[in-house]
């Protein structure tokens, strides 16, 4: 107990302040946010590991969770790894994966997830406090030296579908959090709480009730059950003071008659306030959803060159199989570009709304549209390499029948009204992809047996690492794609690797099933 006592009191002797976790980049040697930065980049500044050299990679330790879901993205700070589950969090030594302290939360025996599995994808960091969201629809603060609960606030109620699965995002004095539960017929927010009192700041509804902006693109009482959740973790802007948060599909599923219109905020991104709550400005990738294509894929906040002129925007691989550019301060359509598979739109106008093709809505007998309901992309996340000007990101290459049905909302349940059938004998399969980050061209391709469920990460070493449903944990050359090493886990990989930096040893990890694996030459 002392030898922890003193590594605990070693470890974290410094804060973690906002000043650290923006200029994170600088501070090699940790992993300080969710993506890495602010900026969504999930990519690391280190270099030992090259293509030359990670052909030597092995583990160095291994860490057991209780459940077998896990798609976390552990946070790395000076010497100690925080990994979280569904209602559990622990500290680790990142040099032989020992828990230092574990964290429980009793998940009710009524809670239901309505649409997703039992998941958590991470923590956030602020000063000496670990924040972490619960199925059961609370944000908790816990003291990062021993875990005890310094807070705890009641995000929403669980009993009408709510859950928190989103890692949080901490800056400066506050600490933003989405939620899940678009399945269950929620009124999708994103919300603000102080990160001393847990206090909620601000809310920022993603449906506008009657009379605020946008609720003339929903019906009657519509906007009630009208989904928008926010649960993947957003992004940034320091100098603009601006979150940016992707939205979730408007509900029901499938049958958009009971909801006539854009259906706004949904399958949107969203440019936030920080201090105050308030919307800066929209996109809407795909206005009134029937496909279930969220738009909650990770933003990256990029300077590239759009049509010849160097511009500050957000890149985002979509689910609706296109990739946007947007102006960041603004929110003004730049690009969009085919990444994927896609069979539901001849293109977009001049201002971004993409152009539908005929027959492509959801039927009672069916109706064939490339990509599927899980998207050409989907939450995890993809990586942007600055020096060599490129987006990576994983792409599920795989079409469905969509289905048209009837919902009736009941608090608490499903509220779908249709789904999808897959295509019999599909030749479905995954693949990463790189793409010019100015103009979304495919650079090169490294296939997947089958749709992939894990993110990527770059390097500064010039290598992408990512994961396979198969097991497989891989390295490519981010220049080439070729495959340069590889390592079978023993479980599909549904999460996210992060990089960091102990004794002078690039390690890096990756959760599959049961467990997480830390790798080091």
């Amino acid at each position: 107990m002392r030898f922890v006592t003193l590594l605990l009191a070693v470890a974290l002797q410094a804060q973690v302040t906002f000043e650290r976790i923006r200029d994170s980049e600088q501070a090699q040697g940790n992993w300080l946010t969710y993506s890495g930065n602010y900026a969504g980049h999930r990519h690391s500044p280190l270099k030992e590991l090259t293509p030359a050299n990670v052909a030597s990679l092995k583990p160095a330790w291994i860490y057991q969770f209780e459940t077998g879901e896990n798609e976390v993205s552990p946070l790395v700070v000076d010497g100690v790894m925080y990994v979280t589950a569904p209602n559990f969090a622990a500290a680790l030594d990142v040099r032989t994966g020992r828990a230092l302290w574990t964290w429980n939360r009793p998940v009710p025996k009524d809670l239901k997830t309505l649409g997703f599995g039992r998941v958590n994808r991470g923590a956030a960091i602020l000063g000496d406090t670990i924040f972490v969201g619960t199925l059961d629809a609370y944000l908790v603060a816990l003291d990062a030296r021993s875990g005890a609960v310094r807070w705890q606030a009641q995000v929403a109620d669980y009993r009408t579908g709510h859950c928190i699965t989103a890692a949080p995002l901490a800056l400066r004095d506050k600490v933003i959090v989405g939620i899940s539960g678009g399945e269950a017929g929620i009124r999708g927010f994103v919300d603000a709480y102080d990160a001393k009192t847990g206090k909620r700041a601000w809310r920022h509804w993603t449906v506008p009730a009657p009379g605020e902006p946008g609720s003339e693109t929903w019906s009657g009482d519509a906007w009630k059950t009208g989904g928008a959740p926010t649960w993947v973790t957003g992004a940034y802007d320091p100098e603009l003071d601006l979150v940016f948060w992707g939205t979730g599909n408007p509900g029901p599923d499938w049958n958009g008659d009971v909801r006539p219109g854009d259906n706004l905020y949904s399958c949107s991104l969203l440019a936030i306030e920080a201090a105050t709550g308030k919307r800066r400005w929209h996109f809407q990738f795909t206005p009134h959803d029937t496909h279930d294509w969220d738009a909650v894929q990770v933003p990256m906040l990029i300077e590239t060159t759009v049509r010849g002129r160097l511009r500050k925007v957000v890149a985002t691989p979509n689910r609706n199989a296109f990739y946007y550019l947007l102006d960041r301060a603004s929110g003004e359509f730049l690009l969009a570009a085919p990444f994927a598979k896609q069979t539901w739109a001849k293109g977009m106008d001049a201002r971004g709304r993409p152009i539908v093709l005929p027959d492509t809505e959801p039927s009672e007998g069916g109706t064939l549209v490339w990509p599927s309901l899980q998207g050409a992309t989907n939450w995890f996340s993809p990586s942007y390499d600055a020096a060599s000007n490129q987006v990576f990101v994983s792409v599920r290459e795989m079409g469905a029948y969509y289905h048209k049905g009837e919902a009736a909302y009941k608090p608490g349940t499903l509220f779908t009204a249709g789904g999808e059938r897959a295509l019999r004998g599909d030749k479905a399969f995954g693949a990463i992809r790189a793409l010019d980050a100015g103009s979304g061209k495919q650079k090169w391709e490294f296939r997947l047996h089958s749709p992939p469920w894990a993110g990527v990460l770059s390097t500064a070493g010039g290598l992408v690492f990512g994961g396979s449903g198969e097991g497989n944990f891989y390295a490519l050359d981010a220049m080439t794609g070729k495959p340069l090493w590889d390592f079978q886990t023993g479980n599909g990989i549904a999460c996210n690797p992060i990089s960091y930096l102990v004794d002078g040893k690039q390690y890096v990890a990756i959760a599959a099933g049961h467990v997480l694996i830390a790798f080091r030459r």
